[in-house]
């Protein structure tokens, strides 16, 4: 069985035409493509088990999940490079709920910003 994107054409029962402008809301669970900025970076401690996290806000230019946050998790990671607050990317992955929180572990991405340095 081939995992399916979730887009905002796959809308179901929604009519195309009220999709422009709009938003769909992220899945419970299942495999996503997205677009973010990343709002906020966690490192775990050097006595944890290796992960990198980050919470990114979804942009509403139509995108799945517009305006929600995602946590994004790289695992065995202590950093990704060119991975930091106030950057953009797009990622995709599975979609699953950690205690609430949309969560995608390990994406594909394609850093697509970078914050203005000053």
């Amino acid at each position: 069985m081939t995992a399916r994107l979730h887009t905002p054409d796959d809308a179901p029962g929604v009519p195309a035409a009220e999709l422009r402008g709009s938003w769909v809301p992220l899945p419970e669970r299942g495999r996503i493509r997205a677009r973010g900025v990343i709002e906020r970076v966690t490192i775990a401690p050097a006595s944890a088990t290796p992960s990198f996290a980050v919470h990114a806000r979804l942009d509403r230019d139509g995108r799945i999940g517009a305006g929600e946050s995602v946590r994004i998790i790289w695992m065995g990671q202590r950093r990704v490079p060119g991975i930091q607050a106030g950057a953009a990317l797009r990622f995709e992955g599975m979609l699953s709920r950690v205690a609430g929180t949309p969560t995608v572990y390990n994406p594909r991405y394609e850093i697509i910003g970078r914050p203005e340095e000053n």
